[in-house]
């Protein structure tokens, strides 16, 4: 009986000790305000995000926010895990990764965000001087280098662009792999610097990213730059979004949404701004931008047709 007494003692125990961690940890994360990025550089981006979520944190004290967190995810598919979960409070991403999470979490897309300074960019096409390549019908039977599976502009935007010309890109084993002479062959480069290298060498005939990085000598450098020549560019884009999760407090995504629009205006968030992938500004969803999105859901939704 005293044996019967004590285990029923330590099970009640367990139970009220476990209810009590699990209301602990439900208590802390209603504190926490926790920002999301897909990033395969969690150190670079964690440098980045960090200073905005405290900037943004600060402002909510009076609401309950006590913690700031960053949370990285692998690719899109944890990050839609993360949302789904509401593990993650805040997304900042790309137009193809927005309206992912937009459709498959239930994210709201709240602010465009002016990254880089700019509201748009757009993708280019671009060789060596001297190739044969002049126009999209001339990457028939050659190799394009893009970035990975998860870029907009060095993947989303131009296997869209390829499959509306009629033609027909197929994944190379490696970029140094002969593509079939009726099919364009892509490969994974992995970062804007090495697609402007491997054509540059020419390991790929052609590549594609956006103006910004064309623009940027870190990923394409001077001594590159001049032995390059862009031979197609495509319609301009939305540069990035801000979003929350499904289910958000209200008064806390209100909140969130006032200090991004008034941050360009405040002095204490210069800095803040500019680690923030050097964001100018946030603003509005207007019609312009949500008419913009549909047609960009409308080609994800036949690129992923294709690519099935």
């Amino acid at each position: 009986m005293r044996l019967i007494r004590c285990i029923l003692s330590v099970s009640i125990l367990l139970y009220v000790s476990g209810h009590a961690v699990a209301s602990g940890s439900k208590a802390l994360r209603a504190q926490t305000l926790v920002i999301g990025k897909v990033s395969d550089s969690p150190r670079k981006h964690f440098i980045r995000l960090k200073p905005m979520v405290d900037y943004v944190g600060e402002k909510m004290r009076d609401l309950g926010i006590t913690h700031t967190r960053v949370l990285m995810a692998r690719n899109n598919a944890q990050m839609i895990r993360y949302l789904r979960e509401g593990k993650v409070d805040w997304v900042t991403e790309t137009v193809f990764s927005s309206l992912a999470f937009r459709d498959q979490a239930g994210a709201e897309i709240i602010l465009r965000k002016w990254k880089k300074g700019v509201p748009g960019y757009h993708t280019v096409f671009f060789t060596r001087k001297e190739s044969g390549i002049h126009a999209l019908k001339d990457l028939q039977g050659r190799r394009i280098a893009l970035e990975d599976p998860g870029s907009t502009t060095a993947f989303f935007v131009p296997m869209t662009i390829l499959f509306g010309e009629g033609l027909h890109p197929e994944k190379l084993n490696t970029i140094r792999s002969t593509p079939s002479p009726d099919k364009v062959g892509y490969g994974f480069a992995g970062g804007e610097i090495n697609i402007a290298t491997w054509v540059h060498q020419g390991f790929a005939d052609a590549g594609a990213y956006n103006d910004l990085d064309w623009n940027t000598p870190d990923h394409t450098p001077p001594s590159f730059k001049k032995d390059l020549r862009i031979f197609h560019r495509a319609e301009k884009m939305p540069r990035g979004f801000e979003l929350v999760r499904s289910g958000m407090d209200p008064a806390i995504k209100a909140r969130l949404k006032k200090i991004l629009l008034e941050a360009d205006s405040d002095p204490d968030a210069g800095d803040v701004l500019y680690s923030y992938q050097r964001t100018a500004r946030f603003d509005e969803i207007d019609d312009e931008t949500n008419a913009v999105l549909e047609v960009v859901r409308q080609q994800m939704d036949r690129l992923a047709g294709k690519l099935r």
